[in-house]
């Protein structure tokens, strides 16, 4: 597993990418505007978007932005989406 520190400014912006390992997106402070090609939304201070491998994304801060990205496997090591289930 690997963290790292997002911040953006406003009107920063990641362009359209693609990631090899699950990814959760953790914003602890602005907004993030998110859009994977068929959905988009803004994730807010205190929640959290899963990015599963492979999905094209980008996203972009209107305000001032800070997040947390955590990788969650190994590059080519095979992996499985995310899944939120209730136990």
């Amino acid at each position: 597993m690997r963290v790292v520190g997002l911040r953006l400014e406003p009107g920063q912006h990641v362009p359209e990418h693609r990631v090899a390992i699950p990814v959760a997106l953790i914003v602890i402070g602005g907004s993030l505007h998110f859009d994977d090609g068929t959905s988009s939304g803004d994730v807010r201070a205190g929640e959290m978007l899963l990015i599963n491998p492979g999905e094209k994304h980008t996203y972009r801060a209107e305000v001032a932005t800070s997040a947390f990205l955590v990788f969650a496997g190994v590059p080519g090591v095979r992996s499985r989406p995310w899944t939120l289930r209730r136990r």
